[in-house]
């Protein structure tokens, strides 16, 4: 490691606090209706409550906001595969690409709706313009207002005091897309799109190369002349990164000159996709009226984030012993002194290959701008488990609250109650038995799915027969674990070396996905519901602090003990593995 890339991650973090508290602030202000941009969206949005049917006073108990929330997710998911299967038909397709398989559009459907944007195919040889734009851009900026407008009737629940309502999904989902996400899309579209990323409705081009290109015809024919992919790609870069949707453009994802060109691009993009999520534990203390509650959450996210962000960069640096052997590994620049730059840009270098990484699986993104699959074993053991905390350092929008750090700060207050003795409370709520049932299914069902599809994909001949990687055996093991950790918490990045195109994984990747987003909104909204209904209990000399350095260390010991022992056995039998074997040759 250098002090160059560990002051870019120090940086990094830095920025993270100072933007907490403006951006929660102005948050906060959104779904209050108090938007210093009511003058400029107000007609539009009122214009949605009358398409809606809708008033911008009328509340919905939580059963009516889950079905709200599940409506508007169907109809999605509809309108989107109907729109890839007939993509053919439709205008703004000038390759004139046809109709997507049926078991591909159920997938993308299912992981676009989701927010976790997993692809299985390459963009740009398999989605039009209008696909791009009408269905994934338009899923980016929704599916993303989706997750803040529950995150805003969970943290209802806390505020209100015997109530039975939790606030109006319409009016959240309106506010959180005008409001926040177009604004913000608008500036980074504007500026990647300044620094060299497409953003054009033009055919594809054709290159002069100066050397030949092979193009591994079995007759060796090679050529000089290169296709060059163009479409408008900078307007769902941007909230692909804002929202933590992560589907790219391109095939190559942010690696792609096109959607990443420089440096700057590349730290605005990481910045991009960690704001928000950042912005949203301030906004929670501001909501249940102490905001040293949202510092205490944010700290006990940027001390995990931190210290798994330098361990990342520390095994990339390190390189491998193969690499090594065969001078591979040996990079004479300032930028990339040394270490496994395999599957990296050499514009980015390691470090701030190894900071994306860990950002984006931190977040529920799943943007890359290295190819994890490259990764050293235990560089790819930090982007497995920053996923298999249930993506609560950070998380996706929204969804890194109401079903990550949250749920595990109602299991740290229960598990410190039985300590000394008494009925747990978690913000002047009392946490009793449905609370902490419904918290232990939540933190339950993604390991089940995650392990449950992996099993099943290495023992059934399909799942079998598109792991490629098996030399070693323990790196294809790792792959299929990281495509169903990957789905199951909506992240969407994979580690590539498996064929996930297939009718078997599009279909158990696009259930994990389904279930992994859905049954933890129905979950969440539950216990908000049960809060809602309850009084707020006044401290006592008993009641634990949860904003002291003790409830901090508390909160991070849960999150790491819950996340390993569910996950080492698995972790176990694949990087873990695969990194001894690879010390001891």
């Amino acid at each position: 490691m250098t002090a160059n890339g560990l002051l870019q991650i120090g940086l990094f973090l830095l920025i993270l606090v100072v933007v907490a508290k403006p951006l929660g602030l102005y948050i906060y202000s959104v779904y209050e209706g108090r938007s210093i941009l009511g003058r400029v969206f107000g007609p539009v949005e009122r214009g949605l409550y009358r398409l809606f049917g809708t008033r911008e006073d009328a509340e919905m108990n939580w059963k009516t906001y889950t079905l709200a929330v599940l409506a508007f997710s169907l109809a999605s998911v509809i309108l989107l595969y109907a729109l890839q299967r007939l993509q053919g038909s439709l205008p703004l397709n000038p390759e004139h690409l046809g109709a997507v398989s049926p078991d591909s559009s159920f997938n993308t459907a299912a992981s676009f709706v989701t927010n976790t944007n997993w692809q299985g195919y390459a963009g740009e040889s398999t989605m039009s313009y209008l696909t791009q734009m009408l269905g994934l851009t338009v899923q980016n900026f929704v599916s993303a207002a989706v997750g803040m407008a529950v995150l805003m009737a969970f943290i209802r629940g806390f505020v209100r005091q015997t109530a039975t309502t939790l606030g109006n999904f319409w009016v959240d989902l309106t506010r959180g897309t005008l409001y926040i996400l177009l604004p913000m899309a608008i500036v980074v579209s504007l500026v990647i799109v300044s620094q060299g990323a497409v953003q054009n409705l033009s055919p594809y081009q054709t290159a002069q190369v100066l050397d030949e290109i092979a193009q591994g015809d079995a007759d060796g024919a090679s050529t000089t002349e290169q296709i060059l992919a163009m479409g408008p790609a900078a307007s769902q870069v941007a909230i692909k990164h804002l929202g933590t949707n992560g589907g790219g453009f391109f095939n190559a994802n942010a690696a792609h000159p096109f959607e990443n060109p420089t440096p700057l691009t590349d730290l605005i993009l990481i910045l991009a996709e960690t704001v928000i999520a950042t912005g949203l534990t301030y906004t929670f203390g501001k909501m249940v009226g102490d905001t040293r509650q949202g510092w205490a959450i944010l700290t006990a996210m940027l001390i995990v984030l931190a210290v798994f962000m330098t361990g990342a960069y520390a095994a990339e640096a390190a390189g491998t012993p193969q690499l090594e052997a065969l001078g591979a590994d040996v990079v004479a620049s300032d930028v990339n002194p040394g270490g496994n730059m395999e599957g990296k840009e050499t514009r980015f270098g390691i470090a701030r290959s190894a900071l994306f990484a860990t950002a984006t699986t931190a977040t529920s993104t799943g943007a890359v701008n290295t190819m994890h699959d490259s990764l050293t074993p235990l560089g790819g053991l930090v982007t497995l488990f920053m996923m298999q905390m249930s993506e609560s350092v950070l998380g996706g929008v929204g969804s890194g609250l109401y079903s990550g750090m949250l749920i595990y700060a109602i299991v740290a207050v229960f598990i410190a109650g039985l300590m000394v003795g008494r009925t747990p409370e978690y913000l002047g709520k009392k946490i009793e038995a449905f609370e902490m049932k419904i918290a232990s299914i939540i933190i339950l069902v993604m390991p089940a799915l995650v392990l449950g599809f992996t099993a099943l994909a290495v023992i059934s001949a399909d799942g079998a027969a598109t792991i490629y990687n098996t030399d070693p055996p323990a790196h294809g093991f790792s792959e299929v674990l990281y495509a169903f950790t990957s789905g199951a918490n909506n992240n969407g990045s994979a580690f590539a070396g498996l064929g996930a195109n297939t009718p078997f994984y599009n279909t158990t990747i696009g259930l994990a996905m389904l279930f992994g987003r859905f049954f933890l909104i129905v979950a969440s909204l539950a216990i908000a519901g049960s809060l809602a209904q309850k009084k707020a209990v006044p401290a006592s000399e008993g009641t634990l602090p949860t904003h002291t350095g003790l409830f901090i260390a508390m909160l991070i010991g849960v999150v790491i003990i819950v996340g390993a022992l569910t996950f080492v056995p698995a972790l176990a039998l694949g990087p873990i593995v695969e990194h001894l074997s690879m010390i001891v040759g």
